[in-house]
């Protein structure tokens, strides 16, 4: 039994997960074969190193006054929120396949789109979204 339960730790040290809560979620999904994205997945030993980097970034915008709120990730949940409803509403990407990751006010877009000026248009409507500070477009183009 002391064998297995040895075995057994190293593995679930590894273990990959959403330590911090981003918000990743599939916002499209009308383009078949586009391979899901990695969502914001890290060990604990990289979570732990994240820890003060994470802190500093979320107060910088407060104490910056460019953030109401104590940390600038405290706005992801009701930013990618906003940005499923964008996205729904906008009938000219029901055939992308998209994910949004939202961390510290950034949009992360990842997945399939079908044109370069599918993924600009998408990109320009995600960033005229209220508190988004940044959009960082990884959309691949599959025609």
């Amino acid at each position: 039994m002391l064998l297995a339960a040895l075995a057994v730790a190293p593995a679930s040290a590894e273990e990959r997960r959403n330590y911090y809560d981003d918000p990743f979620v599939q916002v499209t999904s009308g383009l078949p074969g586009c391979p899901v994205p990695e969502g914001p997945l890290m060990t604990e030993a990289e979570a732990r190193m994240q820890f003060h980097v994470r802190s500093e970034r979320g107060l910088r915008c407060y104490l910056e006054g460019r953030c109401r709120l104590s940390s600038s990730y405290m706005y992801d949940k009701d930013i990618i929120a906003r940005v499923q409803k964008a996205v729904d509403f906008n009938k000219g990407f029901k055939d992308t396949s998209v994910w949004a990751l939202g961390q510290r006010r950034w949009v992360f877009l990842k997945g399939c789109v079908r044109s370069k000026e599918q993924s600009r248009a998408l990109e320009k409507l995600v960033g005229g979204i209220d508190e988004v500070e940044r959009v960082v477009n990884e959309l691949r183009v599959t025609p």
